[in-house]
């Protein structure tokens, strides 16, 4: 009996993307807050600064300018992506669409 060779379609990643808000928190910015220093944070965390998202603003507008990022590096137009996966522990809208309102949003 002859067995008939699938071709299987494999995912890859052909590209990252990034966004970065612009707003910035420095660990001596934070001294002025709370009781800390810059030496103790970095010393425990290697953490310098943090970046600060605008009001109103969440993960899901973050993960759509990544996405775009992405898909310009790699030449890709939106309608050329079959899925979009969303996965973050801090989420902005708790339900299971973030990833078709990120797909809708991406194709505006």
């Amino acid at each position: 009996m002859e067995m008939q060779q699938k071709t299987l379609r494999r995912a890859h990643i052909s590209s990252v993307g990034r966004f970065l808000p612009e707003k910035r928190l420095t660990n001596k910015e934070l001294e002025k807050m709370i009781d800390t220093s810059d030496e103790w944070i970095v010393t425990r965390t290697g953490i310098r600064e943090r970046r600060i998202l605008e009001p109103g603003l969440g993960n899901s507008y973050m993960a759509v300018r990544a996405a775009r990022d992405c898909l310009e590096r790699a030449g890709v137009a939106p309608e050329a992506v079959d899925a979009i996966i969303v996965a973050t522990v801090t989420p902005d809208m708790f339900s299971h669409q973030r990833p078709a309102w990120c797909s809708g949003t991406l194709e505006q």
